[in-house]
């Protein structure tokens, strides 16, 4: 019986360097021989991060080589669209599951917000979450590695109209403005997320209907979702985000850990996605 292939994922640049044949570093190769327990010959995948997948096998311990041409790989996936954001305030403890969780749920770039009152216990470390990144990414088997910002103001995004600086977001083929949604609570008749969506894009044509002309057109460039901290988001920043053109929404009648709100509020967010466009 053929062992399961497990990927690998290896930058674009060391790839070019490298390939097809790969050294690999004291971690990879302990990972494949030691957790693993992959020999010599037994085959697994490598991705590059950045759409690529190529089959390979483990030479001799601390060399593999590749199976396809480095410019012709067995599969090519271009970036998922729109793109799915996430800007999640930096809060004292789970920030580590919440890039975890959020990369396994198809975030495409995640942005840790220091809030007006947020609470950071020790130091921050994007690093850290990039490697974090990296591991849920070869884990859960995506091509694409999102991308973990450094951390920043949140209100530097929240007081940033929709076309300017980092919260516009980028994707392929998308060529109508980002969409932010902004959760929040303690507010009366707010709007659940769905509903927004649903109305900011409705459902498509039944069988048998035209679209709208242009309707394919109106899809964003990214999806965002904001959630923020432990004490909650200030005056300052909840007003600076409505006027910026933030969505605010409900994620529900609970009022749930600013970790939780996070993840859940990606999930619904990932799924309406998938099932609207199918990225």
């Amino acid at each position: 019986m053929a062992r399961e292939r497990r990927r690998l994922l290896i930058a674009p640049e060391r790839l070019a360097r490298q390939a097809p044949r790969l050294e690999l570093t004291a971690e990879e190769s302990r990972y494949l021989t030691r957790v693993l327990r992959y020999g010599d010959g037994d085959g697994f995948a490598v991705t590059d991060g950045a759409g690529g997948l190529w089959e390979a096998v483990l030479e001799e311990r601390g060399w593999a080589r590749l199976e396809q041409p480095l410019a012709t790989p067995l599969l090519r996936m271009a970036a998922p669209a729109p793109q799915l954001v996430l800007a999640a305030a930096v809060v004292k403890r789970d920030y580590d599951l919440v890039v975890r969780m959020a990369v396994e749920l198809g975030v495409d770039r995640l942005v840790p917000w220091l809030s007006d009152h947020g609470a950071v216990l020790g130091g921050l470390r994007p690093e850290r979450w990039r490697t974090i990144a990296r591991e849920a990414a070869e884990q859960c088997e995506r091509l694409w590695l999102p991308e973990i910002l450094e951390p920043r103001a949140a209100r530097e995004d929240l007081g940033a109209p929709a076309a300017g600086g980092v919260a516009a977001g980028s994707a392929t083929g998308m060529v109508g403005p980002p969409l932010r949604l902004f959760a929040t609570t303690r507010r009366g008749q707010l709007p659940a997320m769905e509903a927004v969506l649903e109305r900011v894009f409705p459902p498509a044509a039944p069988a048998g209907e035209t679209l709208h002309p242009g309707r394919a057109e109106q899809a964003p460039a990214a999806l965002w979702l904001a959630c923020g901290p432990e004490g909650g988001w200030s005056s300052e920043e909840e007003q600076g985000a409505e006027a910026a053109g933030w969505l605010p929404v409900s994620l529900g009648p609970q009022i749930l850990r600013s970790s939780t709100a996070a993840v859940a509020g990606l999930a619904r967010l990932a799924a309406w996605r998938t099932g609207r466009w199918g990225g």
